[in-house]
């Protein structure tokens, strides 16, 4: 758990995770584009993610697409908790 947990601590690292649950098959050039951010920065954070067992990698020529891994997927849901949570200052 604790690996998983390393794995999405930064918000790049859960942006993307949610872009990759959004568009299975997105590339490292189309999270970047989306996000607004350097590819090279996105990669390192794509690698992370993938040694964390969040997403999974296909190589297509130079290309590499992303998806979810089955725990990938489970975490996502998890997180997607944490949104529609209300936090106890709002509930008051």
């Amino acid at each position: 758990m604790e690996r998983h947990l390393k794995g999405v601590a930064n918000h790049y690292r859960i942006e993307v995770l949610f872009l990759v649950a959004a568009q299975p098959g997105i590339t490292l050039e189309g999270i970047a584009k989306t996000l607004g951010v350097n590819e090279k920065t996105i990669g390192e954070h794509a690698r992370r993610l993938f040694q964390a067992g969040l997403i999974d990698k296909k190589y297509r020529a130079r290309f590499v697409e992303h998806k979810l891994s089955p725990y990938g997927k489970t975490f996502v849901r998890f997180l997607e908790s944490f949104r529609r949570t209300p936090t106890t200052s709002q509930q008051t």
